[in-house]
């Protein structure tokens, strides 16, 4: 097995210290696992897609739009 070295900020050491019964390493890798799943995923499901970087984009916008404006539906 390889060894990888992360550097984290001082307060988050500090309270992953605060359970030493968790093994972080296992849980680091529990989370690269599963984000890797979620990527194969969209790869999978993008491989055939022809939108541009510019289609997204609208994209995006038009779906951030839509959750703003649920939320003021809501308010």
């Amino acid at each position: 097995m390889t060894n990888v070295t992360i550097a984290v900020p001082n307060d988050l050491k500090s309270r992953l210290d605060g359970y030493p019964e968790i093994n972080w390493s296992e849980e680091a890798r529990k989370a690269w696992r599963e984000k890797l799943r979620l990527l194969a995923i969209l790869d999978l499901l993008t491989a055939k897609s022809t939108a541009t970087d510019k289609d997204i984009e609208e994209l995006s916008k038009k779906i951030k739009k839509g959750i703003a404006d649920s939320y003021e539906k809501k308010a």
